[in-house]
């Protein structure tokens, strides 16, 4: 009887979670919704079904919330009560570029059809989805943009409210779209992070692309199990349905046939982020010259193979992410750069169209095409192996002045455990100083990037003040740590320019001044005035120069500020 009063109870819900059409569906696969109709879909069908809610996370650039759907087969939404239950996180990111609106699209079908009872999520599976991340973007809709995409008729636009690209944003954070992400992502600390997208680039017959975390740089049993189970899983579970899928096709301006190099995914992107925190990361990217039906089936597709496998594989997947965490608090080492082995590849099955040089109608010159009447397929080798060329000893703790709060408030966010000192004290610690580096020439999101950067490192008592922070190496963010506080990383706080205050000289002398100090100070320190002698006689432009001589002298007394290239974090090597 209860099961018969259940099940009356249900039906309503169920007719009416079936009738929720979507404007892709009702355009029949030309269009993609506006903003305010993805949320208002989202919110019916939160309201139609237990099986979905629909929560406000942070605010973004937009002036809008960002959202979060949790699909639970069972109603819990409680995160804490789905890990300690067991089940396995999937996290989908969809519009991080507006104008790749599949993954949008096709997470309100797959969504839908779970609701309806179409397709069954896996009972060890939570389905997350943020709906759409780049909500400036989404709102800036025309029908002009991507002009060499093929639909829908109208979507958004690449950058956010700010004219950022948020797939360069994940750490640094200029957005507060990235820092509602960022909220979202470690709430989930998901199992596997999606971030759908659409491809530019080379013409093929493919109609979806996959781009994993390089597997290399996450490393470990997790980085084996990437690269032999994972990705051929995926292979597989997609040509089941129908589907050839190819590594993400990183080739631009030449045609692919030779085979490409595996992208390196840093972490300013989304699957080089999620590596840093142990979660398999990947970047679906379907072909943009495919009509936009055909791209938004294959990506609920996709998603369906990331669940199923992550299903299948669930008890493991949760070993290798508990193993890694564990290993990363202990681990002494750390990769600090990488370089493409071009001496490994691994053959596909490549599926291409005959292209070549014909003249140009804009210039008269030769220009690239591809001819679609000529389909070929072909064996090529992806170089998907990079080897570590530096590595770096993890320090016992990093120490970082208070007064840096910009870098601090951006730990805090990636749920770094710190805390801050009780009282002055004086510790010893490794101190960097700048040597070298290369400014870029031009702006890159909101920043130049400082590349090439070269230190020289010495012990010194440093007196810290109460308040400043101490971040001890023994947590499950050591990766990330690393990579955002050591200056040479790639993508450090270095490299985005978050010190660069200390590339600038503050205090400086009046010639005429401190010639008379600078005189009796060589007087007293016989040292100094040798090299001074030394330097005059290897270097004669030095030697006609006095200006040149002076500030030697100056750089090298107790006047000169300490804080000038000295790099304000600082590492304790011993406890």
């Amino acid at each position: 009887m209860r099961k018969l009063l259940l099940a009356a109870l249900l039906l309503p819900l169920l007719a009416q979670s079936q009738t929720i059409t979507t404007r892709f569906e009702q355009s029949k696969g030309t269009q993609t919704p506006t903003y305010s109709e993805i949320i208002d879909w989202w919110q019916k069908l939160d309201a139609a079904s237990g099986k979905v809610k629909m929560l406000t996370m942070g605010m973004t650039d937009a002036g809008y919330p960002l959202h979060l759907v949790v699909v639970s087969s069972n109603g819990d939404y409680n995160f804490a009560n789905i890990r300690k239950n067991n089940k396995r996180i999937v996290l989908i990111n969809n519009g991080i570029h507006p104008g790749e609106p599949d993954g949008i699209d096709a997470s309100m079908l797959l969504a839908r059809d779970i609701v309806a009872n179409k397709w069954k999520l896996p009972d060890n599976i939570v389905l997350a989805f943020i709906p759409v991340y780049n909500i400036g973007g989404c709102l800036n809709r025309s029908a002009n943009y991507r002009v060499d995409q093929d639909g829908p008729e109208e979507f958004g636009f690449r950058g956010n409210s700010q004219n950022l690209d948020l797939n360069r944003d994940f750490i640094k954070c200029d957005s507060r779209d990235a820092r509602a992400f960022a909220e979202i992502f470690h709430l989930l600390d998901p199992d596997v992070f999606v971030d759908n997208h659409v491809s530019n680039g080379a013409d093929y017959q493919h109609v979806m692309t996959l781009l994993p975390t390089q597997h290399n740089k996450l490393g470990g049993a997790m980085g084996d199990f990437m690269n032999a189970q994972f990705e051929p899983g995926l292979y597989a579970g997609m040509k089941d349905k129908g589907y050839d899928l190819i590594p993400y096709v990183n080739s631009f301006g030449e045609t692919p046939e030779k085979g490409w190099p595996a992208f390196w995914d840093s972490p300013r992107y989304g699957t080089g982020f999620g590596a840093l925190f142990h979660t398999f990361s990947f970047m679906p990217e379907s072909h943009m010259l495919k009509p936009y039906d055909q791209r938004v089936k294959a990506s609920y597709a996709l998603m369906q193979t990331f669940i199923d496998f992550t299903s299948k594989n669930s008890s493991t997947i949760r070993e290798l992410r508990a193993k890694s965490k564990q290993a990363v608090r202990t681990q002494t080492e750390f990769a600090l750069s990488w370089t493409l082995d071009r001496s490994r590849s691994q053959n596909f099955l490549y599926k291409g169209f005959a292209s070549g040089k014909k003249p140009s109608e804009v210039s008269g010159l030769p220009r690239l095409y591809y001819d679609r009447s000529k389909p070929y397929e072909k064996q090529i080798p992806i170089y998907n192996q990079y080897v570590a060329k530096e590595f770096i000893k993890k320090p016992v703790a990093y120490v970082i002045p208070q007064g840096w709060w910009k870098v601090i408030d951006l730990l805090k966010i990636n749920k770094v455990n710190m805390q801050q000192l009780k009282k002055d004290t004086t510790i010893e610690v490794e101190v960097y100083r700048i040597t070298d580096y290369k400014a870029g020439a031009r702006q890159y999101e909101m920043h130049h990037i400082n590349t090439e950067v070269k230190t020289s490192s010495s012990f010194q008592q440093i007196r810290f003040r109460k308040g400043d922070w101490l971040i001890p190496m023994n947590q499950d963010a050591n990766r990330f740590l690393i990579e955002v506080l050591e200056p040479r990383a790639e993508d450090s706080y270095f490299t985005w320019n978050f010190f660069d205050a200390i590339l600038g000289q503050k205090e400086g002398y009046s010639a005429y001044a401190f010639e008379d100090i600078a005189a009796e100070y060589l007087k007293n320190n016989k040292e100094l005035q040798q090299k001074l002698n030394d330097r005059r006689n290897s270097d004669t432009a030095f030697a006609k120069s006095g200006r040149d001589q002076l500030n030697f002298v100056f750089q090298q007394s107790p006047w000169f500020e300490p804080a000038y290239l000295q790099y304000p974090v600082y590492r304790i090597i011993s406890k």
